[in-house]
């Protein structure tokens, strides 16, 4: 089983307008909310590849219900632990410029990361789970460490969608998978990387630090996977750019669902690429048919 840990979810609330007046009363044109945090997309992703999943983590209030309620919507099964304040609301305004407004989000209780931590020992060599996002404020990203450590002795794989210091620290318990983009990469070693070789030497870097599988995305200028085996180069594919909230999410999906499945990297690779370009030129999160379009225009090599 595949299991998605989501710390510090949220409601996503986007409102579309022309343009913000400032100080003054501003009409929005449309609006939407969906279920997010960045395990929880990749939980809706699974599910629209046919792949069950179970999404954790922490959730409260009548916000954490929509979010549940959204989950149990799309027939994904949900085991997270209830906390007293609400699951915060981030807002995204999307008018001449982009403006985004987070929440902090919960405080959890010393008791509640016990049932969280309860809920991960219990796994076996047989599951996958996947930690992404932020944690919660008075946790601190720190607390990845612990319950990745937690996880891994279980027998449990792990991958781990992070940035930075919390990516790094990730390192030592052997990750499945880490997808930092390039410039993320170059932010890790302190280097500016643009070149195809040097993205490959850095990655392999994290690679010798433990990481099983390196993908690094290059936005329009396609990805590339590193593996102890080689690395390959997914060539870029055309589109109308729609949607960057939850592409990355969307490729780990791909990736993970079908490595648990058959084992190939390459594979696995082909379906993260089509998972995150479909929701890339797509609205919201890309639906399983415009994935299985998208993945016939898949083209790797091995560089």
């Amino acid at each position: 089983m595949i299991y998605t840990v989501t710390l510090n979810p949220s409601i996503d609330y986007i409102v579309r307008l022309d343009k913000v007046n400032v100080g003054s009363v501003n009409r929005m044109e449309s609006d939407d909310k969906f279920a997010g945090g960045k395990g929880i997309n990749v939980s809706r992703v699974l599910k629209r590849l046919g792949i069950d999943n179970t999404a954790t983590g922490f959730i409260g209030g009548f916000t954490g219900k929509f979010i549940t309620d959204t989950l149990e919507n799309e027939a994904i099964a949900t085991n997270f632990v209830q906390v007293l304040e609400d699951t915060r609301i981030n807002v995204k305004i999307k008018a001449d410029a982009e403006t985004e407004i987070n929440g902090t989000g919960p405080i959890v209780t010393s008791e509640q990361l016990a049932e969280l931590k309860e809920i991960l020992s219990g796994l076996s060599e047989q599951d996958t789970v996947v930690f992404a996002g932020s944690s919660n404020k008075n946790l601190g990203n720190v607390v990845y460490k612990e319950l990745i450590s937690l996880t891994r002795q279980t027998g449990a794989q792990v991958v781990c969608d992070f940035e930075g210091q919390t990516l790094i620290d990730s390192l030592e318990f052997q990750p499945l998978l880490v997808k930092p983009n390039n410039h993320e990469l170059g932010d890790i070693f302190g280097v500016k990387l643009e070149k195809l070789d040097e993205i490959e030497k850095y990655a392999r870097e994290i690679l010798a630090k433990g990481a099983q599988h390196v993908i690094i995305s290059m936005a329009g200028d396609g990805a590339l996977l590193v593996t102890k085996d080689g690395a390959y180069f997914a060539k870029p594919i055309k589109g109308i750019v729609k949607n960057s909230v939850g592409a990355g999410d969307s490729m780990v999906a791909g990736f993970t669902g079908e490595f648990v499945r058959s084992g190939n990297a390459v594979e696995a690779f082909k379906w993260g690429v089509a998972c995150g370009t479909a929701t890339t030129f797509s609205d919201d999160l890309a639906t399983a048919d415009f994935i299985n379009k998208t993945y016939e225009k898949v083209e790797v090599e091995k560089i």
